[in-house]
């Protein structure tokens, strides 16, 4: 099978090849998936030059998120091949993937592919919403508002009544946030715009309940400033080089909380506790009209291009690798052979 391999820690594109690699063979509590779709995300670049709390074992298969058909099952493992799942774990940027069975979060056939090779990122969009803590009518401002975590967030939390404010750089040709949900758009590229005043204008002088933020630096700061009393600030990035800059009475005599979010199942693996609400964020996010911003889809062979887009215009939408249409994984579901490894 075709898999993108790295054999050392470096810059991606100096590190990772192209490489023909044996089918893995799959063993008790195991999955043999066939790869349909795998996301480009910031945390595949970091695990690729040692920055990330995941380490792999050499030689390594990139990518860390992804969405494919189980197409044979080791001992122990109740999922039946033809199952469609989306998963975070290594080994994504392949044509199959041997993975844990208990990382695997089944999914609707219907739900959308660029979707389900990117449900860690839909995960974290519902839990941030969880975690700012907002209520119908409160506001919550967005940071990276382009993102496709942010939209994401936006479109859970007009669900649940709240106001949302999008911060971006830019706005984006073809992403209507307004149209998502956003109550406003604020760009800050040019530095031009008077941000305390425009929402304590939208807030009628209330100032934000809550600030989503993925971005840091001075803008955090900003945000910060302009939170009402007990607002929450949820830290889940930190796009900009710079500290955040605050003075410890704009926290505290705001009585504000700053508190972080990772990604529940960064650590763990999915408990079958969590199956319903897994299958209610499914649901919701695959209604008529719930959009993700996506870029162009890659064949393997193209990860050089999809890398540098990435990284250089990710404002253009998610990057995924296409490594088999759902039709040709569904096919192969059961002709793979089961071997206990």
């Amino acid at each position: 099978m075709k898999a993108i391999v790295f054999d050392r820690f470096g810059p991606p594109l100096e590190v990772l090849e192209l490489r023909d690699v044996p089918i893995p063979e799959v063993g008790p509590g195991e999955a043999l998936v066939r790869m349909v779709a795998a996301s480009v995300n910031p945390g595949d670049l970091a695990y690729l030059q040692d920055l990330y709390p995941k380490k792999p074992t050499f030689p390594q298969i990139a990518g860390l998120q992804g969405a494919g058909v189980v197409c044979a099952v080791g001992p122990d493992v109740a999922l039946r091949p033809g199952t469609f799942v989306g998963f975070y774990h290594a080994d994504t940027w392949a044509e199959y993937a041997v993975i844990p069975a208990a990382w695997l979060i089944p999914v609707p056939s219907s739900y959308p592919v660029e979707r389900a090779a990117q449900f860690m990122n839909v995960v974290t969009a519902w839990d941030l919403v969880a975690a700012a803590g907002v209520g119908p009518d409160q506001w919550v401002a967005l940071t990276a508002g382009n993102s496709n975590v942010a939209t994401m967030t936006l479109q859970f939390a007009k669900e649940a009544g709240v106001n949302v404010i999008a911060i971006v750089r830019r706005a984006q040709p073809g992403l209507d946030l307004r149209a998502l949900g956003a109550a406003d758009v604020i760009e800050v590229a040019d530095g031009s715009e008077d941000l305390a005043a425009r929402i304590a204008d939208l807030t009628d002088g209330a100032g934000l309940n809550a600030v989503i933020d993925c971005v840091g630096g001075p803008l955090a700061g900003d945000l910060i400033r302009t939170m009402a009393f007990g607002g929450n600030m949820v830290i889940y990035g930190g796009y900009s080089p710079d500290p955040i800059g605050v003075h410890s009475f704009d926290i505290l005599l705001r009585q504000a909380v700053i508190k972080t979010y990772a990604y529940r199942y960064f650590f763990t693996s999915p408990p079958a506790t969590d199956a319903t609400l897994l299958q209610h964020i499914a649901d919701v996010s695959r209604a008529p009209g719930f959009q993700t911003p996506q870029g162009t889809v890659h064949p393997l062979e193209d990860f050089a291009a999809a890398l540098t887009a990435s990284v250089e215009r990710p404002e253009e939408g998610k990057r995924f690798f296409g490594i088999a249409t759902l039709e040709e994984a569904l096919a192969t579901a059961g002709s793979a052979p089961v071997t206990a490894g």
